[in-house]
């Protein structure tokens, strides 16, 4: 009777979800601000995987975009003094990455986060910093659109060498930093954990405060700046981001900065973060819920298996998953070439928005983009005719002055952080 239950309850769904499509649904921008609390997990997003619910994928869409962002504005450019920074002021963010038109979700960026990462050489490891995240919060128009005053977590994905080598170091560590004196012999990666704590004395980003201290001590801010709104706290990250974003979440309530406040995770891409006991520590907190996507070309998700215990020569412990699993399968998309790179985060959001379950086959649900895919590398089938690789700042960030000169001119500055 159960099963026949289930199954027209998946029935309704699907039909619930066929109609949307089809009427095209004219009540579209409420609906995010109506169902949120679903969307973000408060009922363990029961009955919205599979199949994918039509307003969870334009939730995922929405805050994957965010991670994508950092990426898309991230100083790359070696000839630069600016290198490892943002190109656009906090002001200008989203204008400047394409994320402001035709969008009601508006936040505005309140901080952004720095992270250190240790560069080995033959006789040292040198510290460098980077930008890695930021801060933001709804604004009153988007607190409408959104349905309630949502603060934004972001964090990117691995682009700098000094960062592979943080995402490669699987040792397992206590991290007391964030359990203080509860650790309950709860062990994590002590890459991504080095990433989220420390300090560079040599940069004026991180030479007093890490990207963790950056992070919190802001949200601590907005949250009793807005304690009286209906307040909910949003990570989003993409693969080290991802990593970082589950630090976080969890440090957020561990640490009760959120008060009373729900807390949501959504991870694109995730390497697993802890062990064991960190995966019980994780079960037992209120509040919190973690959504991890994952394609199934992408080995990432997979990894680490396991990691040896800091300080010990022969203790060993198996990484574990946190949270509940959406699983993806882009390799079925008609729109893209065999044999691409599946840890990609705009092939997540492509993904996303055509993912017809692990049965079903791919069928774009969401008006997204095709051209996006293609942003960064060739991707895309050729029959589409979009440019490889087409996000690329204009003359590289080269200017004309006046008098008919060229200089570099890469960097809008509003920064918090002084010489």
């Amino acid at each position: 009777m159960a099963c026949i239950e289930k199954g027209w309850k998946d029935l309704i769904r699907k039909i619930k979800n066929c109609l949307k499509r089809k009427k095209g649904i004219e009540n579209r921008d409420n609906s995010i601000a109506e169902r949120w609390e679903i969307l973000s997990g408060n009922n363990n997003w029961e009955g919205l995987l599979d199949p994918l619910d039509y307003d969870l994928r334009r939730y995922l869409i929405h805050y994957g975009q965010m991670p994508q962002a950092i990426c898309d504005s991230f100083n790359s450019e070696t000839a630069s003094k600016n290198l490892g920074t943002n190109r656009y002021s906090k002001k200008n963010l989203f204008t400047k990455v394409g994320l402001d038109k035709n969008n009601p979700y508006k936040y505005e960026v309140t901080k952004y986060v720095y992270g250190a990462s240790d560069v080995p050489s033959k006789t040292e490891k040198v510290k460098v910093s980077n930008w890695i995240g930021f801060v933001a919060v709804a604004t009153d128009e988007g607190k409408v659109a959104l349905g309630r005053r949502d603060i934004l977590i972001a964090w990117r994905g691995t682009m700098c060498p000094a960062e592979f080598n943080d995402d490669n170091d699987w040792v397992l560590v206590q991290p007391t930093k964030i359990f203080g004196d509860n650790m309950d012999n709860i062990l994590v990666h002590r890459g991504f954990y080095s990433v989220y704590t420390s300090l560079n004395e040599t940069s004026k980003f991180n030479r007093t405060t890490s990207a963790r201290d950056q992070v919190l001590e802001e949200v601590k801010r907005l949250v009793e700046q807005y304690k009286s709104d209906k307040v909910s706290i949003t990570l989003a990250g993409h693969s080290l981001g991802s990593s970082l974003a589950t630090l976080c979440a969890v440090d957020i309530v561990v640490n009760q900065i959120n008060r009373e406040f729900p807390v949501t995770a959504f991870l694109f891409a995730s390497p697993r973060v802890g062990e064991a006991n960190f995966k019980k520590a994780y079960d037992k907190l209120k509040n919190l819920q973690i959504l991890r996507i994952s394609n199934a070309s992408d080995p990432v998700p997979k990894m680490p298996d396991r990691g040896q215990v800091e300080g010990s020569a022969t203790e060993w412990r198996v990484y574990e998953d946190v949270g509940f699993d959406l699983p993806i399968d882009t390799t079925k998309s008609e729109y893209l070439k065999k044999d691409i790179n599946g840890h990609i985060l705009e092939v997540y959001l492509h993904g996303i928005a055509g993912t017809e379950g692990p049965k079903g086959e791919f069928k774009l649900e969401i008006e997204r983009d095709i051209a996006l895919v293609n942003k960064e590398a060739p991707l895309l089938k050729e029959e589409y005719g979009v440019p490889v690789a087409w996000w690329i700042v204009k003359n590289k960030g080269m200017v004309q002055r006046e008098d008919g000169s060229w200089s570099l001119n890469d960097h809008e500055d509003d920064s918090d952080f002084s010489e």
